[in-house]
């Protein structure tokens, strides 16, 4: 996600030493990070790998959350040993630089997922470039508290988050209007012959959003790197190591002696794995139960972004006004029933079939009234996921000093990393043992009704609970 812009989100004008543009480089670098998210992982190249690449929608889905699963277990492992040895020495750019050659890299690669292609392959890329996306986030985020007063880190958390998605959905858009094109007809949804004669019934407009979010991200870091201060002491390689994984070491004991913030550590890593699955899922299970074209997920994505940009706006103001635990609880709450309506949610009926949708298919987008029902348990996920995970970082920043800070926070990237490949991996177990994408997204409840229970009683700030 990106940082929100300091005059909107309304940053101190105390902040010291940081200049107006040195801020606005840093959000840029999310910026550009968020299209790969919105356009390859979740609503255009996902459901193309899901639904034309595998032999059938369940197979796809086990093979992509199988993907991300691995990759989420490459970024447990390594994300916070790599963030304690950035702390020691000290700039973080050449960091996200080197993940930078990486990621572009690799989404390049994606461009030869044609039908037919070898799934592992495809899946590698992918998964290489998740890494390297999630690792240049962690360094990214590191600098948060040298830029920004803690003071104001729930307005600009919240804020922040519907700034990605606004950059996120300005290149889905780009790819719904002239790029995706129908098979059938050859044009996209705006009647245009798809840009640079892509042809649709080969997957190349799907294939081509992995070169066009690397070319996003090459352009839109470039101000962080020119304009955003770095620093640090500068130590030695070697030497980094080993007082990085020292601190991490000792700062992980300490924790044990804070009960707050260790349930509220714990509770996150529950209920950020259920969130990150059904976001990088939900586009894949739509794909294959409706047999949505990539013109009606990239619709449903610009929705979803539509929303989340809104409810990120008003969770800014609940979250100053009420709190970070309430912002969570609630998007929680709406996230949960949504994933419900979601799986319950198939052809002709929604709520397990409780309730019928009969209806022929209108034609056009969302035709039956069972895909409208989907939309609408769509329309609570897109209010809700942008202010869970902002709101989740301003809970920390208000529940440590701004000494620690730093070392709190890369405790919170191994609390949000630490099993992020288990939701995942038991979406596409269950999806493949039961041959049904429905078992293996339900998969998913256990995780945020799990985060929630263990939320519940965690006091906020979460150090007023007594060592």
């Amino acid at each position: 996600m990106s940082e929100a812009s300091a005059a909107a989100a309304g940053v101190s004008a105390g902040q010291p030493n940081t200049p107006r543009r040195g801020i606005w480089g840093w959000m840029l670098f999310d910026w550009a990070a968020q299209p790969f998210f919105t356009v390859v992982t979740t609503f255009i190249f996902g459901p193309y790998f899901v639904s034309r690449m595998a032999t059938d929608p369940a197979a796809g889905q086990a093979a992509w959350g199988y993907g991300i699963a691995a990759a989420g277990f490459a970024i447990a492992i390594l994300s916070p040993v790599l963030g304690s040895i950035a702390d020691q020495t000290g700039p973080r750019k050449p960091w996200i630089a080197a993940f930078a050659v990486v990621k572009i890299v690799s989404l390049c690669a994606l461009w030869f997922a044609a039908p037919g292609s070898s799934l592992f392959w495809v899946v590698f890329f992918f998964s290489l470039a998740s890494i390297a996306a999630e690792f240049s986030t962690v360094f990214n985020d590191s600098m948060m508290p040298r830029l920004v007063s803690k003071a104001d880190i729930g307005r600009i958390s919240n804020v922040a988050w519907g700034l990605g998605y606004l950059g996120g959905m300005i290149v889905l858009i780009f790819v719904v209007a002239f790029m995706a094109g129908s098979p059938e007809t050859g044009k996209t949804i705006i009647g245009v012959e798809p840009i640079l004669g892509l042809d649709p019934r080969l997957g190349e407009d799907a294939r081509a959003t992995g070169p066009l979010s690397a070319a996003w991200y090459f352009l839109f870091i470039l101000p962080m790197f020119f304009f955003t201060p770095d620093g640090g002491r500068g130590m030695p390689l070697a030497l980094a190591v080993r007082q990085g994984l020292a601190e991490l070491k000792a700062t992980i004991g300490e924790v044990r002696q804070r009960s707050g913030i260790l349930r509220f550590l714990i509770a996150r890593m529950i209920y950020q794995d259920g969130v990150a699955a059904l976001l990088a899922l939900g586009g894949v299970f739509a794909a294959g139960m409706f047999g949505w074209s990539i013109t009606e997920i990239g619709v449903f994505g610009i929705i979803l972004n539509v929303v989340a940009i809104f409810g990120c706006l008003v969770a800014s103001r609940i979250d100053t006004a009420l709190g970070s635990k309430a912002v969570v609880m609630v998007s929680l709450v709406m996230l949960t029933v949504a994933t419900l309506g979601v799986v319950s949610t198939g052809p002709g009926y929604t709520l397990f079939g409780v309730l019928q949708l009969p209806g022929p298919d209108t034609g056009g987008l969302f035709g039956t009234p069972a895909e409208k029902a989907y939309i609408a348990f769509g329309l609570l996920i897109g209010l809700a996921f942008g202010p869970v995970q902002a709101s989740s970082r301003s809970y920390l920043a208000r529940s440590v000093t701004a000494d620690e800070a730093g070392r709190y926070f890369g405790l919170y990237a191994l609390a949000g990393r630490a099993t992020s490949f288990l939701a995942p991996f038991m979406v596409a177990t269950v999806t493949a043992l039961t041959s049904s994408q429905r078992y293996g997204m339900a998969m998913i409840l256990l995780f945020l009704v799990g985060g929630m229970l263990v939320l519940w009683p965690t006091p906020y700030p979460a150090d007023r609970a007594a060592d």
